[in-house]
């Protein structure tokens, strides 16, 4: 969401119309985001979007439901978020400048600290030490993710789309993505058509996965791109 659909951090009339016509057309979006549960949970009531995944896949919102769905196995999750505080404390240490973002506290299965301005190199040294204690890692434009290993986005389409949408193969659905944590989602194993907002250019040192495609245009004008060749493509 963050550097796909957003434009300096905000949704823009053009992006929601461009959601509209999608959703008006028949084509389904579904949002896949590092951010919170709570935050979540609201997005996929309001937007024109068949559904929600939050916290880089631990938990799935359908549209127009009450209902929430565990995409990540966790038995008790106030002792699942005093690990986490735990790992990030130990963190803090070797690294005390970093800080709790803003919607952690809306969080369920990851904790997140914001990425401000740790290099490439402090983000590979983050990493390590969160491997080393047990967890996962990933980053995005905006925030820095210690996670349940193996919880990652791509993962958790799949089970999204066996369970809820199992009359789409992969070959037809098209992953779009801006930085690190949307990795997973260009690996044409998995997913063979992805496309990249122009944004995603300046991570192409770190990815391992490169999307199949990338807009000329930026943030949420590089998604806004994409809708429009889609729609174009659908009235053919």
């Amino acid at each position: 969401m963050d550097g796909t659909l957003t434009r300096k951090g905000r949704f823009t009339t053009t992006l929601l119309q461009a959601l509209e016509h999608l959703a008006g057309r028949g084509i389904k979006v579904l949002i896949l985001t590092g951010r919170s549960a709570g935050w979540v949970s609201g997005l996929a009531s309001y937007l024109p979007i068949v559904g929600a995944v939050a916290e880089n896949g631990g938990l799935f919102y359908p549209a127009n439901s009450e209902d929430v769905f565990k995409l990540t196995s966790i038995n008790d999750y106030n002792e699942h978020r005093q690990a986490l505080a735990t790992a990030f404390s130990k963190l803090q240490t070797q690294f005390p400048r970093i800080q709790e973002s803003s919607d952690n506290r809306f969080r369920l299965t990851d904790w997140t600290f914001d990425v401000a301005d740790l290099t490439t190199q402090e983000l590979t040294t983050l990493d390590n030490l969160c491997q080393d204690m047990g967890w996962g890692f990933t980053y995005s434009s905006v925030q820095c993710h210690i996670k349940p290993i193996g919880q990652e986005k791509a993962k958790a389409l799949l089970q999204v789309l066996k369970q809820f949408f199992p009359e789409y193969q992969t070959e037809q659905v098209v992953t779009v993505g801006d930085s690190p944590n949307d990795e997973s989602l260009f690996n044409k194993d998995y997913f063979p058509v992805s496309v990249g907002v122009a944004n995603v250019l300046e991570y192409s040192q770190q990815l391992k996965y490169q999307p199949a495609y990338v807009t000329s245009a930026y943030e949420g004008e590089g998604f806004c791109e994409l809708a429009d060749l889609l729609l174009k493509v659908s009235q053919t």
